[in-house]
């Protein structure tokens, strides 16, 4: 069953990622198979995700022995819009949002107004969360403990 108002798992991951780098300490930098391990992601997924990211320019990508990646921004700088639009392009909830008249009774459309409206408080609160709200110090999240192990039995 498709889910049609349900974002992308690619878009997912691109935020999840973005997100771990958000709370890495200011310009560290992390590998692709450090951030896939971390948030339990596919690796060659997670590749072409970085890839969109870094030609959206929303992070850096760096080649060699100590090579990765990292934000191209601070944190404050990048919204949860900015992300889903690097990874799967405009946002839009209808087809008759984009203004290239796909629908043929736009026109005289009772819903459009609805859609609209939706559509305008979405994206709103994309534009206004940005990274910094979201990320949590790297840090922390080494002190998590796996669900079913006490810290006695580690």
């Amino acid at each position: 069953m498709q889910h049609v108002l349900q974002i992308s798992r690619k878009i997912d991951y691109a935020l999840r990622a973005m997100i771990y780098l958000a709370a890495l300490p200011d310009a560290q930098i992390s590998p692709l198979q450090e951030i896939a391990d971390a948030l339990g992601l596919p690796r060659e997924f997670l590749a072409k995700i970085l890839k969109s990211l870094t030609a959206g320019g929303l992070i850096r990508s760096l080649r060699g022995s100590h090579g990765g990646y990292q934000l191209a921004k601070t944190p404050r700088e990048i919204s949860f819009l900015d992300v889903i639009e690097a990874a799967g392009g405009p946002v839009q909830i209808n087809v008759c949002l984009d203004h290239k008249d796909r629908c043929d009774v736009s026109a005289n459309c009772s819903m459009y107004s609805v859609w609209k409206s939706g559509q305008d408080k979405m994206l709103e609160v994309y534009r206004r969360t940005t990274l910094a709200e979201l990320a949590q110090p790297a840090h922390a999240q080494q002190a998590l403990v796996p669900i079913g192990l006490s810290r006695a039995s580690r």
